[in-house]
């Protein structure tokens, strides 16, 4: 006799089973649900600062050198071969100092040859002078004797009237006494204003000549100071910085041969990029480090033309020079810009620049981890940089290169 299998066994299987497959879904989605890890970063090779609130210095900084306010280039005024080099770069000159001493035989011969046309013009003068004296004098004897005559003439004249008075000579003859003594006045005049052109041409001969004398003494002159100035001196008192020509080099005029320098007179030359340049003004603070110690100053001049991504910014240094600073020695000038008062701001990111929005990973209250943020940047200076959103007063935030996990929202700080 067969028994009957109770049917709530059957039921129970189900149940088993369909509790069995939602646990395993459940499983399953807790797995699938599961968040990677987030990456590890050592904490000793980030640069983490916090953001502060309060006075804010901008700055622009840029690397530069020492020069001399003052330089004294020394060309050449003639060409010639350099016999020799007195003094080498570094010691100490005054104006008169002889630095270098050239030669040059065609300079001689010009010279020489200037000299003898000025004697030349000068022997003419002389001879010129003679010539119009001599003129002038033997004029002067005709106006004389023509003046005689004239008289002897007009007393012949006189007495002719009387005698035709008298009927003691005919008036023909007394007509003919008249008329010569009225020619020789003529002559006479005639005599006295060619002595007037005669005195008044002298001087203006004597006066081109004269002048072609001067003409020549400034060129004799002129050669004269060549030769003199082989004899190169520095022209001012300073430190002799550089001998530009060797022995037995020969030089043009023009060209340079020594440079002489005050080194107790210097300015740092900055050199900052374009794109921080244009807050730079006249007048502003600067700060110049030479290694060894920190310079005050100010800027005294900008370059209006950009040269290699940098604009040229002179600066003024006051004050006493530390005992390292010399001409040429190299330097990192940092120029004040304004001071911002009560700012949010925080140590400048490696790739943050000023009016930006760059993502930053700012760490968690416990420091074990960093989450990115994105944070507004304001004005920025040299190491430090505003910040308008994104972060609040007390915040750490890591300043290094992250770029590697631009991928990821969170890091691990081990």
């Amino acid at each position: 006799m067969d028994i009957p299998r109770a049917p709530r066994k059957r039921k129970a299987k189900y149940m088993y089973g369909a509790g069995a497959f939602t646990a395993v879904a459940f499983v399953a989605a807790a797995v699938f649900g599961i968040q990677p890890a987030a990456p590890s970063v050592e904490r000793s090779t980030v640069f983490v600062d916090v953001v502060r609130r309060g006075t804010m210095l901008r700055q622009v900084r840029g690397p530069g050198t020492l020069v001399p306010e003052q330089i004294r280039w020394v060309p050449a005024v003639t060409a010639g071969r350099v016999e020799r080099r007195y003094l080498e770069p570094g010691t100490r000159v005054e104006a008169g100092t002889v630095l270098i001493e050239l030669s040059n035989p065609d300079v001689q011969l010009e010279l020489l040859e200037a000299e003898r046309q000025l004697s030349s013009v000068q022997a003419q003068l002389v001879t010129l002078r003679t010539t119009l004296e001599t003129q002038r004098l033997n004029q002067e004897a005709v106006v004389a004797s023509t003046q005689a005559q004239y008289s002897e003439a007009r007393r012949n004249a006189d007495a002719a009237d009387e005698l035709v008075q008298r009927n003691l000579m005919a008036a023909s003859e007394a007509q003919t006494a008249k008329e010569r003594a009225e020619e020789l006045a003529t002559r006479l005049d005639i005599e006295r204003r060619r002595l007037a052109i005669q005195a008044g041409a002298i001087g203006e001969q004597l006066a081109v000549q004269e002048s072609q004398v001067v003409r020549l003494e400034r060129i004799v002159r002129f050669h004269r100071e060549r030769i003199t100035s082989m004899r190169v001196v520095a022209g001012t008192s300073g430190v002799l910085q550089e001998i530009s020509v060797e022995e037995g080099q020969w030089v043009l005029p023009g060209q340079t041969l020594a440079k002489v320098v005050q080194p107790e007179r210097l300015k740092a030359v900055v050199r900052i990029p374009e794109v921080q340049a244009r807050d730079v003004t006249v007048g502003l603070r600067a700060l110049i480090d030479t290694r060894t110690d920190t310079i005050p100053g100010r800027v005294i001049r900008i370059d209006p033309a950009v040269q290699g991504g940098t604009v040229t910014v002179d600066v003024a240094l006051d004050g006493e020079l530390p005992p390292g600073a010399r001409p040429d020695l190299s330097v990192d000038g940092m120029i004040e810009i304004e001071r911002l008062e009560n700012v949010l701001y925080v140590g400048r990111p490696v790739f943050g620049q000023s009016g930006s929005t760059v993502g930053l990973f700012r760490l968690t209250p416990d420091g074990g981890h960093a989450e990115r943020v994105r944070v507004r940047l304001g004005r920025g200076s040299v190491n430090t940089i505003e910040i308008l959103e994104g972060l609040v007063e007390g915040d750490q935030v890591i300043l290094s290169d992250m770029s590697q996990w631009d991928d990821e929202d969170r890091v691990r700080l081990r």
